[in-house]
């Protein structure tokens, strides 16, 4: 099955075999999604204390985020499991979510504690329910996700275009349109990790070998990103 996760949905085109270093593991992409996660924070607490101008915020989110949406789709196209590389994309997201952040932060304070305690509890709460069986990647609770994944990520891509213009989706406004929106964001975000969490484990039941957890692992932090980004903009249309 695969996992609407932009990254994990493509297939890996590694040889069902072992190499003489053995084979990825649960808990080596478990490590490895660690490690990532630690650069992020690290470049976000960097970016939080350092890029304070406006002339640099604005420099530092702009450049970032189309530096990190590059990598995205070169990483995911090429398959590529290097380490270093994918950890340049932790430090580049981690310097736009550490801008953008404080920015919030500073508007309403504590919040991004809360979007943090609530991504990773989100988390956590997917993790159980797959490892009892309660939420099973089925093909059709695929394609569900699948289909409301894609249509999220166009209208975010129509909405860009449309703030060009002056204007903007009513969706990703604070209101009730926008609050409803973000909490299907939000559930549809923590049911990505059902699909993610069943790529891995056929990934591990395949036999790949191990450098492929550093792509399994890259797949989740995107995945956590992503949510990230919906329970906070949620937070922030509550506060408002």
């Amino acid at each position: 099955m695969q996992s609407s996760n932009p990254v994990l949905t493509r297939r890996i085109d590694a040889p069902v075999i072992l190499d003489q270093r053995g084979r990825v593991t649960l808990d080596g992409v478990a490590g490895r999604t660690l490690v990532l996660i630690a650069v992020t924070v690290a470049a976000a607490a960097v970016s939080w204390n350092v890029l304070r101008t406006p002339a640099w915020t604005g420099l530092a989110a702009l450049g970032s985020t189309l530096a990190t949406l590059v990598l995205v789709l070169v990483i995911t196209i090429k398959q590529i499991t290097n380490p270093l590389i994918i950890s340049g994309y932790a430090v580049l997201q981690g310097v736009f979510l550490g801008v953008v952040s404080r920015e919030l932060e500073q508007r309403f304070p504590g919040i991004v504690i809360q979007a943090v305690i609530g991504t990773f509890g989100v988390f956590l709460a997917m993790a159980a329910l797959y490892r009892a069986r309660i939420l099973r990647a089925s093909r059709r609770f695929a394609q569900v996700i699948t289909g409301a994944l894609l249509g999220i990520l166009l209208l975010s891509l129509l909405d860009l275009v449309l703030r060009f213009f002056g204007t903007s989706l009513p969706i990703y406004r604070a209101g009730t349109v926008g609050v409803i929106f973000a909490v299907i964001c939000v559930i549809v975000g923590a049911l990505t990790f059902v699909l993610d969490f069943d790529q891995v484990e056929r990934a591990v039941a395949g036999g790949l070998p191990p450098r492929y957890g550093w792509y399994l692992a890259f797949g989740m932090l995107v995945g956590l990103i992503f949510l990230y980004w919906q329970i906070i903009r949620l937070l922030s249309y509550l506060r408002r």
